[in-house]
């Protein structure tokens, strides 16, 4: 009878640990794929000269700040729309929102050498792929880390507003460290929570896949923002 007992237990975690693997992995292609996606369309945009028709010599245009502003919404449709949107729905949501931001992204080529651009990715890269594997393989429960970086990331967000009239130069530079540093424990953070919902999903397919979008979206954007913060402090500008 405990023999039987230990052998189910074992095939529970077994079984769990199987789920958690194939979930995340999804994941993580899902989230390479709107990835290549934004890259291509950036480079493209840029090298089609079409990211200059959201600027002009005042600023930015209408359509500049409808490109850039959209993305936010298609974030808050995917997250609030979760239940009421299909499959279907949610993924050419998500398509949309990887191409809007992949036009977004197209001004970084204005700003910045091509060569700093493409060695902070590989640095972004290296640092997100380090701390995903920590946020895999840890033991330590992160829970309490990830609600301390969460508040920290409300703060930023202010302080960036702020600064978006202030116009500072040394608060700019002290926003950038501290997005690094949190984008880069939130990767961690938010690869162990996929990793439990991954190991408990108990879903019906179309909930499972629902899920496995909302994951790619939530690793996307840790990527992107830890990208961006990073060009901010290392991006060598033309």
């Amino acid at each position: 009878m405990l023999e039987n007992l230990l052998n189910t237990k074992e095939t529970v975690k077994i079984d769990s640990s199987a789920l958690s693997k194939n979930f995340i992995s999804n994941v993580f292609s899902l989230m390479f794929i709107a990835l290549g996606i934004s890259g291509v369309t950036a480079f493209w945009f840029y090298e089609s000269e079409a990211v200059f028709s959201l600027i002009n010599e005042t600023g930015v245009t209408t359509l500049g700040w409808i490109i850039m502003l959209a993305p936010l919404g298609l974030v808050m449709l995917m997250s609030f729309g979760f239940n009421k949107l299909s499959l279907t729905t949610l993924m050419v949501v998500f398509i949309i929102y990887s191409l809007l931001t992949g036009m977004s992204l197209s001004f970084i080529f204005l700003a910045y050498s091509s060569s700093s651009i493409a060695i902070t990715f590989f640095i972004t890269a290296g640092t997100f792929g380090t701390m995903a594997l920590l946020g895999y393989t840890t033991s330590t429960d992160l829970t309490k880390f990830g609600s301390i970086l969460y508040m920290a990331l409300i703060g930023i967000i202010i302080a960036s507003i702020v600064n978006w009239f202030m116009n500072s130069a040394g608060l700019d530079y002290i926003i950038s460290i501290l997005g690094v540093l949190i984008f880069t424990g939130l990767t961690a953070y938010d690869v162990q929570k996929l990793k439990r919902i991954g190991a408990g999903v108990e879903y019906d397919g179309e909930t499972k896949q629902k899920l496995i979008i909302m994951g790619a979206l939530t690793l996307y954007l840790d990527f992107i923002n830890l990208f961006l913060f990073m060009l901010r402090l290392f991006g060598g500008r033309d």
